[in-house]
């Protein structure tokens, strides 16, 4: 396995448009431990109703790997690069790529939301998300958490209970 080290970080990588999950698939086989979350939504076409899944994060995968051996990455099916500032590879966050995963794990309605540099940022105390940090919205009177990757400047966001939720200090 290529990308089994435990002592690598999180990357952003840039794909082709709608490659995400053939890259992801691809860098899976490679044995890169890789995370492409996908949200559902419904669309109406010719009178029925059809539930479509698409990426929360279009044109990125995130991927663990060592940047000084990342030639096998760029050389993944869809892969356009990987996200860098100055002279390499910019590492995500860890705790953006945990809370993103708990997010997505515990079937949150998630959806692409526009990131945001201001607001309070939250801590959930209670329920499925238990320990997920996010920026606090109110979105046509109901509550909902917004999860950023600075990295990128994206963001998704999820329902949540008031009663769940305690400002981060």
């Amino acid at each position: 396995m290529e990308g089994a080290s435990q002592d690598v970080s999180w990357y952003a990588v840039r794909v082709r448009s709608n490659f995400e999950r053939i890259t992801s698939i691809s860098l899976k086989y490679k044995g890169y431990e890789e995370f492409a979350p996908f949200c559902k939504s419904k669309q109406k076409r010719s009178g029925r109703t059809n539930e479509v899944e698409y990426p929360l994060f279009p044109g990125y995968v995130f991927c663990r790997f060592d940047p000084g051996a990342r030639l096998p990455v760029l050389q993944t099916p869809g892969v356009v690069s990987v996200v860098s500032f100055g002279n390499g590879p910019t590492p995500v966050d860890e705790q953006e790529i945990a809370n993103l995963k708990t997010l997505v794990q515990n079937g949150r309605d998630a959806v692409p939301w526009p990131y945001l540099r201001v607001g309070q940022k939250v801590r959930v105390v209670g329920g499925p998300l238990h320990g997920v940090e996010g920026m606090l919205v109110d979105l046509k009177n109901n509550h909902r958490i917004v999860i950023s990757v600075s990295l990128l400047q994206r963001s998704v966001s999820a329902q949540i209970e008031p009663e769940f939720i305690s400002p981060v200090l």
